[in-house]
């Protein structure tokens, strides 16, 4: 069995019982695409069994969030369920907040919160966090494509659209835009609207997936998520490859979606004519 379920995940549930959600319906390995953090809800791709290969393939993807920030604090997490660690009677108003936003578009550094999956030194820095170790993390380059304000929640907390490229950190970001107004802020609410090509829209929640007569219909293709040039091979070819056997077919050089016929095989690299299956999913 090979595809993807798009989940969209509650709030309080982490990603990993979401995955065992599927799991338990679909009784096949599977795998999640980018963590989602308890308090966040939304599209959560799932892959089942050999399509988790495509992974690699997707971590550039566009993602799509509505986000709350919390104005007047900051917590260890950077969100609304930490502990407080600094408070402050300052609160920007819509308009000065909107006239900082377009500092934080484009390719920016931005430092991961220390109760992240980041490593330091072989752990999880939110794993040193919780025992109270003192570390720093290193800023990264991400790249926010658009940031917008949706309007005011209250007098301290406001929702924003994000759309960004993986690796973004959005509790980061309310951190920074708090900063930089001239206050503090935090993350309140978070929704991964999109998530590459999956959008909520097509999402289906884990009670009305594992209460479903008929599960599979919430199977997605495996090729649906990648965007590559589409190759199909003829007959003795495809059995040249499964064999091993890496001829000059006069293949361009290039990354493609391999097919045999009408059926997807994976991801495959051509250099010098010669194509070889990188990630299989048949």
């Amino acid at each position: 069995m090979k595809g993807f379920i798009n989940i969209n995940k509650a709030e309080g549930k982490s990603s990993a019982q979401a995955v065992a959600a599927v799991h338990k319906v679909f009784k096949v390995p599977c795998g999640h695409m980018g963590t989602l953090d308890p308090m966040a809800t939304g599209v959560l791709p799932i892959g089942l069994g050999k399509t988790t290969r495509l992974f690699q393939y997707l971590l550039d993807k566009t993602k799509t969030y509505r986000a709350k920030f919390l104005f007047g604090k900051t917590t260890d997490t950077l969100d609304t369920t930490g502990k407080v660690l600094e408070t402050t009677s300052y609160l920007p108003s819509e308009k000065d907040i909107c006239a900082n936003l377009h500092k934080f578009i484009g390719a920016i550094d931005q430092v991961p919160p220390k109760y992240s999956a980041k490593c330091v030194g072989g752990k999880r820095g939110y794993q040193l966090a919780r025992r109270g170790v003192d570390f720093s993390l290193p800023p990264k380059k991400v790249e926010i494509l658009r940031f917008s304000i949706i309007g005011a929640v209250s007098k301290r907390e406001y929702e924003f659209e994000i759309e960004c490229k993986g690796g973004t950190y959005i509790r980061s970001l309310a951190r920074d835009l708090g900063e930089t107004c001239g206050s503090l802020a935090v993350m309140s609410g978070l929704c991964r609207t999109k998530s590459g090509k999956f959008s909520i829209d097509n999402s289906v929640g884990v009670e009305e997936l594992i209460n479903s007569d008929d599960p599979e219909k919430y199977i997605i293709p495996a090729d649906f998520a990648v965007d590559y040039e589409k190759l199909t091979l003829e007959e003795k070819q495809a059995q040249k490859i499964l064999d091993g056997v890496y001829e000059d077919y006069g293949f361009t050089d290039g990354i493609y979606r391999v097919y045999n016929g009408e059926e997807f095989w994976g991801i495959g690299k051509a250099k010098e004519g010669r194509l070889k299956i990188e990630a299989y999913v048949r």
